[in-house]
């Protein structure tokens, strides 16, 4: 019989590039955690152990800024999954993820997920892939932003 997290698994993009094993092995390392709006996920900086996926709510992904609000590089909402740094063999998490309403957080072991992905070079690929891409569209975003902003500076 599936446990809760493996029927949670099986809606988002990553999941279904795994074996049902695979899947089984993350759920085993994996809780639900309920958050609050403000309330942050992780820091800028601080150690990546775990990767996330949004059950329900919303997280904003922020970078600090010196000299004023963070800014805003990306929203994760339902089904979305953030926090890939260790998977990257980055071992601290480049963005600070701060809850935007009250939210449900699927939260994993980052390690047991690269471990499986070092095992099977299939999967492996397939999911450095989906990252690639959610990194990808991140910086095509931000650039946008970025742009924006230069551009309303500009005109002062």
């Amino acid at each position: 019989m599936p446990t809760m997290a493996n029927q949670q698994f099986t809606g988002q993009e990553l999941f279904p590039l795994l074996r049902p094993e695979q899947v089984h092995a993350l759920s085993e390392v994996a809780e639900s955690i309920s958050l609050q709006a403000g309330e942050t996920v992780y820091e800028r900086g601080d150690l990546a152990e775990h990767l996330f996926v949004v059950l329900e709510g919303q997280v904003s992904l922020r970078l600090a800024r010196s000299d004023g609000p963070s800014l805003v590089i990306d929203e994760a909402v339902d089904g979305d999954i953030f926090g890939y740094c260790v998977c990257l063999d980055l071992h601290t998490y480049s963005l600070t993820a701060v809850c935007a309403e009250n939210t449900r957080l699927l939260k994993i072991r980052a390690e047991t997920l690269k471990k499986l992905m070092d095992r099977d070079l299939m999967t492996g690929y397939s999911v450095q892939t989906l990252i690639s891409r959610v990194y990808f569209k991140r910086y095509l975003e931000t650039m946008k932003k970025l742009q924006a902003i230069v551009q309303c500076g500009d005109g002062l």
